[in-house]
């Protein structure tokens, strides 16, 4: 689509006004026959298959979309669709979906380097988008998507769905009101196993059924250099995050949440490296992240690999593998049951079920982003934490065990990381001596402006180049 058919397109668009809003009872006019709330699905190869599933479950909410770059992907699912007798359409390209006035939201569950630019576009088009975590790629994409969000008037939900979760609301409020007293870290755990890619000689067949140009979007278009395009593009910085931003997503939200921050922090630095095989993934499988907020610390550990040689099973910290752990004076906060220093249990936050899809479609009725659990603000802050830990690895160097310690002698709580994330490795026959760790910049960030205030080379991460016409514009 050109620029000048996008502005047609955006004009033409139902109810295009920006900074015009619209109340409760005047959006209900415009939804779907009997006020339904009419939803396309774009990007379903993965998590997308439970929005298609989730979304068709409510009340007076129905499915009417579905795109994906991926042929086959649309016939599994739209298949199933004709077999129940209920209408949908399909798309290849977002663009011409996104020309459908008969469309009210969008959620997307594409790859991450697709989240903002569909988001923007939703937005521009005044549809109301759930996005997928995280939010974004990269940092100043995510700034973009809340600024669209915010002039077009639009209810823009993140895929964090630990937000809508009762006991952790009630959790972090006890916390807070200092019943373990001032909180002095936030842990987040993503302790999942990873296994190798595998590792190929030269550019692989791009499966005939994918429009590939339309799957690269904005990343580059370049060979096909994995044995698998789908899923472990997670693992190739170009598409993805590593699994800081894809499962530790969650967790590194949860921790942002329970300090209360909202801003990036001031100071961040990695330690890290793919380390047990040699494959074609670039991000790292075993790393820690310290964000220093000064008054506070959130500390971010991934593993990908089993807690030993030979053991499926992975490590734990404080009972916890793929969760977090609030530190504070007198005890500790691990999942949602507290404990004294001692380890004692002291209270247990019962688990209710979670309504995050319910969340954003209240919220859609509503026209109120005050309704939702996890708005676009909170889960581009979230995912920015997550990019800037990952900058400061991808500008970081090599260094040997002894002399990355030094470097983080003066903060006791990530040298008692550091020392763990060792014995972790030792315990996979990982020898540090040989296969160095990556000791990340030590960066500091202005978090008025969003960029770092010590190395130009770790600001030009920040964004990326994009590809014509998938372009993320500077101004929304």
């Amino acid at each position: 689509m050109s620029t000048i058919e996008r502005r047609t397109f955006i004009k033409n668009s139902l109810l295009t006004t920006a900074g015009v809003g619209f109340t409760a009872s005047s959006w209900s006019r415009i939804l779907g026959a009997n006020g339904d709330v009419r939803v396309a699905v774009v990007g379903f190869n993965g998590q997308g298959r439970s929005h298609i599933e989730g979304f068709r479950r409510l009340t007076g909410v129905r499915v009417v979309g579905l795109c994906d770059a991926d042929r086959d992907v649309i016939e599994r699912e739209a298949k199933k669709f004709r077999e129940r007798n209920e209408a949908v359409e399909t798309y290849t390209d977002v663009r011409k979906l996104l020309e459908n006035k008969d469309i009210d939201a969008i959620t997307t569950a594409t790859p991450n380097h697709w989240h903002a630019l569909v988001t923007i576009w939703a937005c521009q088009a005044n549809k109301d988008v759930y996005v997928e975590k995280p939010s974004c790629h990269d940092v100043w994409e995510g700034r973009r998507m809340v600024e669209a969000a915010r002039k077009y008037n639009r209810i823009v939900q993140v895929g964090t769905q630990s937000r809508s979760s009762t006991a952790l609301q009630e959790a972090f409020a006890w916390v807070r009101s200092g019943q373990l007293g001032k909180i002095k870290i936030a842990r987040g755990l993503c302790y999942k196993r990873r296994k190798s890619i595998g590792k190929v000689t030269g550019p692989q067949p791009v499966p005939a059924s994918i429009d590939y140009d339309l799957w690269c979007g904005p990343a580059p278009k370049g060979p096909l250099m994995r044995e698998r395009l789908h899923y472990d593009w997670h693992w190739v910085w170009p598409t993805g995050n590593g699994d800081i931003g894809n499962q530790g997503i969650h967790q590194m939200d949860i921790a942002r949440w329970a300090l209360g921050k909202a801003t990036l922090s001031p100071k961040v630095m990695s330690i890290g490296g793919r380390f047990g095989y040699e494959d074609d993934g670039e991000t790292p499988n075993t790393q820690f992240v310290v964000h220093d907020y000064d008054d506070a610390m959130l500390i971010f550990e991934v593993r990908g690999l089993s807690s030993r040689t030979g053991d499926e099973t992975m490590d734990k910290y404080r009972t916890q593998s793929v969760g977090h752990v609030i530190e504070c004076e007198n005890g500790y906060l691990a999942g949602t049951t507290a404990f004294d220093r001692d380890g004692k249990e002291i209270k247990r936050f019962a688990a209710q079920r979670e309504a995050h899809y319910e969340n954003f479609i209240k919220a859609v009725r509503s026209r109120k982003t005050s309704d939702l659990n996890a708005d676009i603000l909170e889960g581009y802050l979230s995912s920015a934490l997550c990019h800037t830990g990952n900058i400061s690895h991808r500008v970081g160097k090599l260094a040997s065990p002894a002399e990355a310690r030094e470097a983080i002698k003066g903060n006791k709580d990530a040298v008692e990381t550091y020392e763990r994330f060792k014995e972790h490795l030792a315990a996979n026959n990982v020898d540090l001596e040989k296969a160095k760790p990556t000791l990340g910049a030590f960066l500091r960030m202005d978090p008025r402006t969003e960029r770092f205030t010590n190395n130009e080379k770790a600001n030009q991460l920040l964004t990326r180049e994009y590809r014509t016409p998938f372009a993320v514009p500077e101004k929304v």
